[in-house]
């Protein structure tokens, strides 16, 4: 068995990629056939062009731009967790009724 073989795509080639499946009104298997790449990652481009529009394709790393809230709320929920369980703590040993 051959080994597989990675390819990192740029996100212009992509979207040209994407536009030209939209635009033609060619078939995915064809188009990806002439470009040279599997019939499944074009597909999954084109997916993901229509779920997230201009935002697809952020790049390694990046986020698109609706994620980075939920991220950041998600970051702050952890703080006010921690918060609320040391308040807690602290309510529990300042509570202790001496008989």
């Amino acid at each position: 068995m051959g080994k597989r073989i990675m390819h990192n795509y740029d996100n212009e080639f992509k979207s040209n990629a994407v536009e030209l499946c939209l635009k033609s009104g060619r078939k995915i298997k064809d188009i990806a056939l002439e470009l040279g790449i599997p019939k499944g990652t074009l597909g999954g481009w084109v997916t993901e062009y229509k779920t997230h529009g201009k935002y697809a394709f952020p790049g390694k790393g990046h986020l698109h731009p609706q994620d980075v809230e939920i991220v950041k709320l998600r970051k702050d929920l952890a703080i006010a967790c921690e918060e609320r369980d040391i308040l807690k703590k602290a309510l529990g040993i300042f509570s202790v009724v001496k008989k």
